[in-house]
């Protein structure tokens, strides 16, 4: 045993170690850069809070099955406090931001809500993406009174978590019955299969909202199927969709199992449109899904073919930042911390109290995805768009509002 002894700890130290780095947050400016090139983040923290200064907290998978939800809402953020630093910043303090990447896990992103509340005392936080994640966060949040503003999750309980949970987007009893409509009037569809993601809350409340409206509009759903977050093998499912002969098939889940669900569905003999949410936004879905995935169609909150002067100003300035053209959660993120810097503005103080209170009171404000104005629940009320999936790009379709 002694002889172990100097082994044993010197196991502890590196493990130690390990943990250590993990916590450590992003730097400000280095996340999507770093993430989209496949490296982790480097170590180390943005901007420290002073009295000159405002800090924010963003959480966000920069790794993981859904690493590039969590960079394009990086970019979008970043790009937003640049602008507003560059205006003077909020009532003359520099906003800063401390980034930590939850790597898709729930678990991770309640650990790092917790580090920026505890730890960093950041008036303000900005996340996630996937309701499940901003589930576990704003549990966090609500319970230390801190404001949470998620640019995406459409999953309804988030916000009922309490009365400082905000989103800027749709919610999802809306984004299911925009494709409910669309598929039965537009697409003409009368019998609709779902596979849906059973570890998902986004996947499953769409899927419900979905088969009720659906069904309303006098639909009929052929069968519902279901599988699981990282399962790579989909064919037994869609060939049971396939023996009930549906017009289409409704997949409410991410791009990273879509694309790979398109595919399989073509090699089973499923020629049928498929139909998705927001969750499909991404450009790995055409690395993914290939030409399998064209003909397909998905409800988002904005389209870049929208010749909105602010909307095109916005992708002008993304582009010369990042390179590419900005998906919605670029945009979402952008209007998150637009309307978080404006609420920052009109409070009266930085406690929690003020600044929910500030944030609430957010009306027709102009943002690039979308007009926003927060109803009673903190829930944003706009319209959504509906695009096709093409070769290797996406076309707008229509619009429909609430």
């Amino acid at each position: 045993m002694r002889r172990l002894a100097p082994m044993l700890l010197a196991a502890l130290a590196v493990l130690a170690a390990a943990c250590e780095k993990k916590t450590q947050p992003t730097p400000s400016g280095e996340a999507g850069t770093q993430a989209a090139q496949g490296q982790a983040p480097s170590p180390g923290g943005g901007t420290p809070a002073s009295a000159d200064t405002i800090l924010l907290g963003q959480v966000g998978a920069l790794t993981g099955g859904q690493a590039t939800f969590g960079i394009s809402t990086r970019n979008g953020i970043e790009l937003a406090l640049k602008e507003a630093n560059a205006a003077g910043g909020v009532n003359g303090k520099k906003l800063a931001i401390r980034v930590y990447d939850n790597q898709s896990k729930p678990e991770e992103a309640a650990q790092a809500a917790t580090r920026l509340i505890t730890q960093d005392k950041v008036v303000l936080i900005l996340g996630d993406v996937a309701s499940s994640n901003s589930l576990a966060m704003a549990e966090k949040a609500q319970a230390a009174g801190v404001p949470m503003i998620t640019p995406s999750s459409t999953n309804t309980t988030v916000t009922e978590k309490g009365d400082y949970i905000f989103r800027v987007c749709f919610i999802d009893p809306f984004q299911g019955f925009v494709m409910a409509k669309f598929a039965r009037e537009d697409l003409k569809l009368g019998k609709v299969a779902v596979l849906q993601d059973n570890k998902s809350a986004y996947s499953i409340d769409l899927s419900g909202v979905f088969t009720r409206k659906f069904t309303e509009m006098g639909g009929k759903i052929a069968t519902t199927e279901s599988y699981s977050q990282g399962d790579t093998d989909y064919r037994a499912q869609l060939t049971a969709i396939k023996k009930t002969q549906p017009d289409g098939i409704y997949v409410p889940g991410y791009y990273s199992e879509v694309g790979v669900i398109a595919r399989q569905a073509r090699e089973v003999g499923l020629k049928v449109p498929l139909m998705g949410g927001d969750g499909w936004d991404s450009e790995k879905l055409f690395e993914l899904g290939g030409s399998a995935i064209s003909g397909s169609y998905f409800s988002n909150h904005y389209s870049p073919d929208n010749p909105d002067p602010r909307v095109q100003k916005f992708i002008a300035d993304y582009k010369a930042a990042y390179g590419g053209v900005p998906d919605a959660l670029a945009a979402l993120g952008y209007d998150a911390a637009r309307v978080a810097i404006e609420a920052l503005k009109r409070a009266k103080d930085l406690s929690g109290p003020s600044v929910r209170d500030a944030i609430a009171q957010t009306k027709d404000f102009p943002g690039v995805a979308g007009t926003v104005t927060l109803d009673e629940k903190r829930n944003a009320v706009k319209s959504a768009v509906v695009l096709k999936v093409g070769d290797g790009k996406t076309q707008y379709v229509t619009t429909i509002n609430p």
